[in-house]
């Protein structure tokens, strides 16, 4: 008896770590996921078509907001800058005067003319008057009166016209007249800016902070309108992607937390929080082998942002998920 109880021991001990063992073997495994880092990236182009004169960054280069990236080369846009800026002169110079109405010089000119063009019908009256009573008088022909009272009445129109001259030349332009030149000066204003706006273009800057991860562009090139040029990757915008099938779905539902590692940055663990999780397309649907069991799964891409800017992070990075 004594002989057989440690024998019987070993028999019982190895049946419990067996059945220990299949009883694990039977329990569900952790589940992994594994997702990759991104970061926002925006692609620089021109609104006009115009040749690469000269390339201010390169790969690789950390930028601020504003950073000049391109400069392009535009001959049609100068030109077009200088002939809009002309017309723009112009205009206003036209404005200006009808604003001003005429110079003093020319008002002076033309009192002085409606003063003697007066004067001369002034004279062509008392000569009417004195010709006529000659004429009632039957001393003078009765044609020598109505010439009289022709030059006489010739004269007096002549000063309306004089007075109405210096009258227009004193009151200035119309404020229609005004008005109109006004608003094309407004026009060709507009045109300026268009042009200006135009011109700016030739001068690429970063819209983003960021680094510079493509230079697209070579020197020599004519670059074609919202063709990108540069693009910069703003590496403080950062999440991660992850791909679920949609009955894992629920441990990643929009607002939920979860810690990823980075297997790149010597394992580092981040927090992340979900902001989106939107259907894939059906080459992402897992199908069900038969018909008449099972049904198809859907995977949904989640996203998730860090809970603070993760130092060294590079687009592309992998990040485990247990």
């Amino acid at each position: 008896m004594n002989k057989k109880l440690p024998v019987t021991l070993v028999t019982i001990g190895a049946v419990a770590v067996l059945g220990l063992g299949l009883w694990k073997a039977q329990q569900p495994g952790a589940e992994a996921f594994q997702g990759q880092m991104e970061v926002q990236e925006v692609d620089v182009a021109s609104k006009v078509s115009a040749r690469i004169a000269d390339i201010l960054v390169k790969e690789g280069d950390v930028i601020t907001v504003g950073s000049p990236l391109i400069r392009l080369d535009s001959p049609e846009v100068t030109a077009k800058l200088a002939q809009a800026t002309a017309a723009q002169e112009a205009a206003q110079a036209t404005a200006a005067k009808a604003q001003k109405g005429a110079r003093p010089q020319e008002v002076e000119i033309a009192r002085l003319n409606w003063q003697r063009a007066q004067a001369a019908a002034d004279l062509s009256q008392a000569s009417f008057k004195r010709i006529e009573g000659l004429a009632r008088d039957g001393l003078i022909a009765a044609q020598k009166r109505d010439e009289a009272e022709a030059n006489f009445k010739a004269a007096r129109d002549q000063a309306l016209a004089a007075q109405a001259q210096y009258e227009m030349a004193r009151d200035g332009a119309r404020s229609e007249d005004k008005q109109a030149a006004a608003a094309q000066a407004r026009q060709l204003a507009g045109v300026v800016a268009e042009v200006q706006a135009a011109k700016a273009e030739t001068e690429l800057k970063s819209p983003v902070a960021g680094e510079v991860v493509k230079v697209l562009g070579r020197v020599g090139e004519i670059s074609p309108q919202g063709v990108p040029v540069v693009t910069v990757a703003n590496m403080a915008d950062q999440w991660v992607v992850l791909n679920v099938r949609e009955d894992k779905l629920d441990k990643f539902g929009v607002g939920k937390e979860f810690d990823g590692t980075l297997p790149a940055l010597k394992g580092r663990k981040v927090r992340f929080k979900v902001y989106r999780a939107a259907v894939m397309p059906d080459f992402a649907t897992w199908r069900a082998t038969r018909s008449d069991q099972g049904f198809d799964i859907k995977t949904f891409e989640v996203r998730a942002r860090p809970s603070q800017v993760i130092e060294g992070v590079r687009p592309g990075m992998s990040v485990l998920v247990d």
